[in-house]
């Protein structure tokens, strides 16, 4: 089966989440189980100079707007793993600052941009290679499968081709004047409250809802939530309405760049038959943050995160007081809303022993913590999935996370009297239970030999990208089935 994937991220080339790790992981594995795969994404500022000998593919694509045309040329990223990248190189639109916006803000003309990147898939696809079907990711891929089932619908090299669409985060949905349908060459019959209508704006998410054959969202728990008012953001409706075509697939991850075993960036390694480089990791942890007179008996947590609301960063602010009572120090990494930065770097300065910060991301860091820390913790408000909680499992670090997503399907309730699970959970948004929640995991700490239980209990979860892969070709045998 040929699968072609189209999104706005992908790493190593371009990131500032979740995505980027699943288009860099996902494709792979496929190729791995047999099977064709191209991926197409925008080239970025930057991008070109993480190429090998990049080359042009087509020289020149037209791509129609309602009062002039944008000329496009696809660079051949080659092979990576067994992928062939492909990049839209449009320099007007791509080559910026940041990939959707600058200082803060979204760029006003992100409809135009990701409107063009939908049209030069597909017009490229014609040329280079004619899918079994698309896959596309979040909002900004989102209007291939309203293109394919609208304007291109008597094209007869891609009027049978299937969609799916993965939501990634159903928060961001792409909300654009109603004048961007007439912007974008698409018929008008579309803007209407059961397709990309959406109070009163045009609405790309809700269009890829609507018109894809399948949708995935990347945890089975997320897949339930979105179709609540709470989780859904306003679409609740239409994944109800969907919900037959609706698959949650958990995340897996990149178990090569993330193994304690293995791993270049921590002071020492180590695994379930010998966990003892996990100390030399925490020694070397505390001194990266100035903080080597901790105690062995006082328990470190660790925190890697965007400092957001969306994270749960506003309980902790609720219970700080609190927090810095607790024997347990607090180390936190991260960057994200400016009143988040303050709160941390002031409560690190009143309280040096018990808190410290870095604002910013550090991946050598990042790594650190998931290493050297003893417990992790991830109260997340919602966590479509949530990756670093499926580190720390792996480095042996068990987590304290809020029952929600990705993190109430990952993380098993411990149990001290049948020594089962692996972490900490609490229910609902009130502060006092995060905190109970994370006094449990401080007491748990102090019985070391259940600790190390539930520490390898942890390690021997598996969260490769083989079964999500396999889950995947399910949902593309059933589209291409349907569309045959």
């Amino acid at each position: 089966m040929h699968i072609v994937f189209a999104a706005s991220e992908c790493v190593p080339f371009a990131k500032t989440g979740g995505l980027a790790d699943v288009l860099g992981a996902l494709p792979a594995e496929l190729t791995q189980l047999g099977h064709r795969v191209t991926v197409y994404m925008p080239l970025y500022r930057g991008v070109l100079e993480k190429l090998i000998r990049p080359k042009t593919a087509i020289a020149s694509l037209t791509i129609p707007f309602a009062y002039y045309n944008r000329f496009v040329r696809i660079v051949d990223g080659g092979l990576r793993d067994g992928v062939q990248f492909y990049f839209v190189d449009c320099p007007e639109l791509f080559d910026r600052e940041g990939f959707y916006g600058a200082r803060g803000g979204d760029y006003p003309d992100n409809a135009e941009r990701f409107g063009l990147l939908a049209r030069a898939v597909l017009e490229a696809s014609k040329q280079l290679g004619v899918p079994d079907l698309f896959h596309v990711h979040d909002w900004q891929a989102a209007l291939i499968p309203v293109y394919l089932r609208t304007t291109y619908y008597f094209d007869p090299v891609l009027r049978k081709v299937p969609c799916v669409l993965t939501v990634h985060n159903a928060g961001y949905q792409g909300w654009f004047p109603p004048k961007t349908t007439e912007q974008l060459l698409l018929p008008w019959d579309v803007f209407t409250m059961d397709k990309l209508e959406h109070f009163d704006t045009f609405n790309f998410l809700k269009g890829g809802i609507v018109y894809s054959d399948a949708i995935t969202t990347v945890s089975p728990t997320y897949a339930k939530e979105i179709q609540t008012e709470e989780f859904g953001f306003g679409l609740e409706s239409m994944f109800q309405h969907r919900a037959a075509d609706l698959h949650g697939i958990l995340n897996g991850v990149d178990t090569t760049a993330w193994n304690p075993a293995t791993d270049a960036l921590i002071a020492a390694h180590y695994s379930p038959r010998r966990l003892e480089g996990k100390q030399a990791c925490r020694r070397d942890l505390l001194h990266a943050y100035a903080l080597d007179a901790v105690p062995e008996t006082t328990p470190v947590v660790g925190i890697v995160s965007r400092l957001a609301t969306q994270k749960g960063f506003d309980l902790i602010m609720d219970i700080a007081d609190e927090l810095t009572q607790e024997e347990m120090v607090l180390l936190v990494l991260g960057s994200g809303e400016p009143h988040y930065e303050k709160f941390f770097a002031e409560l690190a300065e009143k309280y040096p022993a018990k808190i410290a910060v870095h604002i910013g991301y550090d991946n050598v860091l990042a790594h650190k913590i998931e290493a050297g820390a003893d417990i992790f913790l991830m109260p997340s408000r919602y966590e479509p999935c949530g990756l670093n909680q499926i580190y720390s499992l792996r480095y042996g670090t068990p987590p304290v996370v809020r029952a929600t997503g990705g993190l109430e399907d990952t993380v098993q309730e411990w149990d001290a009297q049948t020594r089962t699970g692996t972490g900490f959970k609490f229910v609902g948004l009130e502060a006092s239970h995060l905190l109970t929640a994370l006094r449990r995991a401080c007491a748990a700490f102090q019985d070391k030999p259940a600790w190390q239980q539930l520490q390898l209990n942890g390690m021997a979860q598996e969260f490769g990208w083989r079964q999500p892969a396999k889950q995947y070709v399910a949902v593309y045998e059933e589209v291409v089935r349907r569309r045959s």
